[in-house]
């Protein structure tokens, strides 16, 4: 089914939204010459979709957009801003087997150059191109899910060997995906790109008025050390982790307070564990999902990401981009993002003391907080800026599709 955007809109209530608003590096402003489709499970609030957003709203007129989506708009889906059209597949939230005469069918009737699937959700989008005779397929691996912690059960793992070889490119947004991803799949690691996500460093960029604008909304105390996370509420991100280090830290007799943004199942739990826990009551404040990131990462001293497993976190780039000391599990992408001891710290899952301890650490070192996060800052600059993370993209699409129309025409 095809619709246009504008039978789409829609009032956004996701920390996230603002993010569709991204920097263009600026490529040539001529008539669209490549029609690409995007491929996703769903259209929620999740860093997956994240870079899908800021991909279509950011790479310019070059591209003509379209996003298939295979089950349906989840909770606050926005379009990105400048997507000509949006082509969705939609089953109202419920998906029913494989999708990929549907999938075929689509790509028959809108003809793109470029299809590009993401995650395991989509995957079968390589397939339906390849019956579609689309010219160029890319599919890409963006994080984890917690039923991928023991590893991916074997009809997974020979699905994906032969849908990533049926590919002219497979991408993942990590060194650490990529190694998991090949050998999970068999598949050689040197037949797998890795393009980081980038960070808009203008939007999250260090700001003194938020600070104290978002504090005394929260009404935490000036003096008070303030220990964030961002990000959803699920049991993968593991903020149980983090609440027993920060009571932890407490009983040192640290002056430390406590902001969760986000929503998700484990939310009711991690309330009643602050219930439960006297050192945490009136010093820990849940606001739901926030509109606000940028403003609220300037009112934090630290950024914590607990972690079981990871992808890319976007989280960590923009508490890095905003100026901030990153303490994250080792796990995943996280060490590609934090250089231990430099712009932050690491520590092992689970490890709640190793974390109060690097809490305290920063608590009693504002001139260390203060050298981690420009740190940080240059290392967003440098390395996971959003306009290098589009240029990779566009790169990656023009070359593979201009190098089709030379092989055709041989």
């Amino acid at each position: 089914m095809f619709l246009r955007d504008e039978t789409m809109r829609t009032t956004l209530h996701s920390d996230k939204v603002a993010e569709l608003t991204v920097r263009s590096y600026s490529p040539p402003v001529v008539a669209p010459q490549w029609r690409l489709l995007q491929v996703i499970n769903q259209l929620g609030v999740g860093g997956t979709e994240l870079g899908l957003r800021n991909v279509v709203s950011g790479l310019g007129s070059e591209f003509e957009h379209r996003v298939c989506v295979m089950q349906g708009l989840g909770e606050a889906i926005p379009l990105p801003r400048g997507t000509p059209e949006l082509v969705l597949d939609s089953n109202s939230g419920h998906r029913k087997g494989f999708a990929l005469w549907r999938l075929a069918a689509i790509m028959r009737q809108y003809r793109p150059h470029i299809v590009h699937s993401r995650n395991w959700g989509a995957i079968e989008a390589v397939a339906a191109a390849r019956l579609a005779a689309v010219p160029v397929v890319i599919h890409s691996e963006h994080g984890y899910e917690v039923e991928m912690l023991a590893g991916l059960p074997l009809r997974r793992r020979v699905l994906r060997l032969a849908l990533y070889g049926m590919a002219d490119a497979v991408v993942t947004v990590t060194k650490e995906l990529r190694d998991y991803h090949a050998g999970q799949a068999w598949f050689s690691s040197k037949r797998i790109r890795v393009i980081y996500n980038g960070v808009d460093t203008n939007r999250f960029s260090p700001c003194l008025h938020f600070r104290k604008l978002v504090r005394d909304r929260l009404g935490i105390p000036p003096d008070s050390f303030l220990v964030g996370g961002v990000g959803r509420l699920v049991r993968i991100k593991d903020y149980l982790t983090l609440l027993k280090a920060a009571r932890v830290a407490l009983q040192r007799g640290k002056n430390l307070s406590l902001v969760l943004a986000g929503s998700g199942p484990e939310l009711s739990g991690l309330v009643d564990f602050v219930r439960q826990t006297p050192e945490l009551a009136g010093r820990t404040n849940f606001i739901g999902v926030s509109a606000n990131v940028p403003e609220l990462l300037n009112a934090l001293d630290v950024l914590v990401l607990p972690s079981l497993k990871e992808g890319m976190s976007n989280t960590l780039l923009e508490g890095m981009a905003t100026g901030l000391p990153l303490l994250a599990t080792a796990v995943g992408g996280n060490p590609e993002i934090i250089e231990d001891t430099k712009n932050g710290f690491l520590f092992s899952p689970g490890d709640s003391d190793a974390l109060a301890g690097q809490l305290c650490t920063l608590a009693d070192s504002p001139e260390l907080c203060r050298l981690m996060g420009e740190a940080g800052r240059r290392r967003a600059l440098g390395h996971f800026s959003l306009d290098h993370m589009l240029q990779q993209y566009r790169d990656l699409y023009v070359g593979l599709a201009i190098q089709h129309r030379a092989d055709k025409r041989r």
